[in-house]
């Protein structure tokens, strides 16, 4: 009778240790805790460290920008090559009275119209030459004419005809920006594999779903190819054209600081002109990505 009664309460017992096993205490989760956040710091430190290792080409320059001309050069370069805080300075004094913003402002309303309808009449026209062999073969000798001849050698010409208002700069940045847009087009239709055209075809696709589902899609990485090489073309001839005749804009800005000698009113303009290349890059970039979503998700499914 006692040895049941001594078992009793050693049955009874029993149970109360289960819940120990599937619970995880507090000192599990401690621990838990104490792994987690070294995984965390491991992970920004590494983002911080590539982060800093893609800038570092840019850290230096600007670095040497700042220490050059007051420790490297002579007395008198330093005249010509201002240090970059001079040129900060210079740029923020050009901001808080507006002349950097209208001038920008004049730039991109020339860029935007001229690339905008590059873009248009080079994807358009691309889209036909590489589409229809016939007008290929007849526009192709005209078209290795214009694209061996430099824009800036043909804005004499543009000023001549259309005089040194909006339309002749508009126009040049057009000109300029057209050819990469319609090669890139041209070469990223015929690079379209045979296989998906025929497999296309053999589903019964029409010309123009055909046109729309294969050819455009397969395409959209080379023509943004030329889009970004329009986009940096555009900037770079309008800049060149606003400093041969215009009275606003950024190639207005820096030959006339230039003129003016006010050099880092010069400087604090062309670091204004990579800024704005490298924000147009930026965008283009952004956008082809949006575009071409269609090959991450079919490499990623793969």
């Amino acid at each position: 009778m006692t040895t049941t009664l001594a078992q009793q309460p050693a049955a009874s017992a029993a149970p109360k240790q289960a819940p120990a096993v599937g619970h995880s205490g507090p000192a599990q989760e401690g621990r838990r805790s104490t792994t987690a956040a070294p995984a965390f710091v491991r992970t920004a430190a590494a983002r911080a460290g590539s982060v800093l290792w893609k800038s570092a080409g840019i850290i230096a320059f600007l670095g040497l920008w700042e220490l050059g001309p007051t420790y490297l050069a002579r007395p008198s370069t330093r005249v010509f090559l201002p240090p970059l805080h001079e040129v900060l300075a210079a740029w923020g004094k050009l901001f808080e009275s507006g002349t950097i913003q209208g001038h920008l402002a004049a730039s991109l309303t020339r860029s935007v119209s001229g690339f905008g309808a590059a873009l248009v009449a080079g994807v358009s026209l691309g889209l036909l030459i590489a589409w229809y062999g016939r007008l290929n073969s007849v526009l192709n000798p005209l078209l290795e004419l214009f694209r061996n001849t430099a824009a800036l050698a043909l804005l004499p010409v543009f000023t001549l005809l259309l005089g040194i208002g909006e339309e002749s700069k508009i126009s040049i940045v057009a000109y300029a920006a057209f050819f990469p847009v319609l090669l890139n087009t041209i070469a990223g239709v015929k690079t379209v594999d045979p296989l998906l055209i025929r497999a296309a075809k053999s589903l019964g696709l029409s010309s123009l779903a055909l046109f729309r589902k294969v050819i455009l899609p397969s395409a959209v990485p080379t023509i943004f190819t030329g889009i970004r090489m329009a986009g940096t073309a555009s900037i770079l001839v309008l800049i060149a054209a606003e400093m041969v005749g215009a009275k606003a804009g950024l190639g207005y800005l820096i030959v006339n600081a230039q003129s003016s000698f006010l050099i880092p009113d010069m400087y604090a303009g062309i670091l204004t002109v990579s800024l704005l290349g490298l924000a147009v890059n930026f965008l283009l970039v952004a956008l082809e990505r949006h575009f071409s979503r269609w090959r991450t998700a079919v490499g990623s499914g793969s």
